[in-house]
């Protein structure tokens, strides 16, 4: 829980790739909360929104063009498992593991972009 700022020091987005700036996950009722808020590769700011539960199932997706739906699924008490969906067809996925100490957290992406080249990128975040 809590407010993420991207490492960009620490961080190997791949080039082309969206760049995640900052997240937010908060609870929202009995679900989490997750805002992202960063830039397009043509550098056009991006919003998106999700919330869900971290249970493995599928939840609407907004404001990201390259996906409708997003499921979370909790390994342990420090890695999460994302599974992005566009129409249906998995486009990303991603080992989220939030460091021993809670400080920062890094995220290990493997995505197709809308051309349909795979990628991979590794983002580090501080906690605020």
């Amino acid at each position: 829980m809590g407010t993420w700022k991207l490492n960009e020091a620490k961080s190997k987005i791949a080039a082309g790739t969206p760049k995640n700036s900052t997240v937010v996950y908060e609870a929202a009722g009995d679900s989490i909360r997750v805002t992202i808020d960063g830039n397009a590769p043509d550098g056009t700011a991006t919003h998106s929104e999700w919330t869900g539960k971290f249970d493995g199932k599928d939840y609407p997706s907004t404001g990201n063009p390259n996906e409708d739906l997003r499921s979370v699924k909790q390994i342990d008490d420090h890695t999460l498992h994302v599974t992005s969906k566009k129409g249906g067809k998995v486009v990303l996925t991603a080992h989220v593991v939030v460091a021993a100490d809670g400080k920062s957290r890094t995220v290990t992406a493997n995505g197709t972009d809308a051309q349909g080249k795979k990628y991979k990128s590794t983002a580090v975040y501080d906690k605020q």
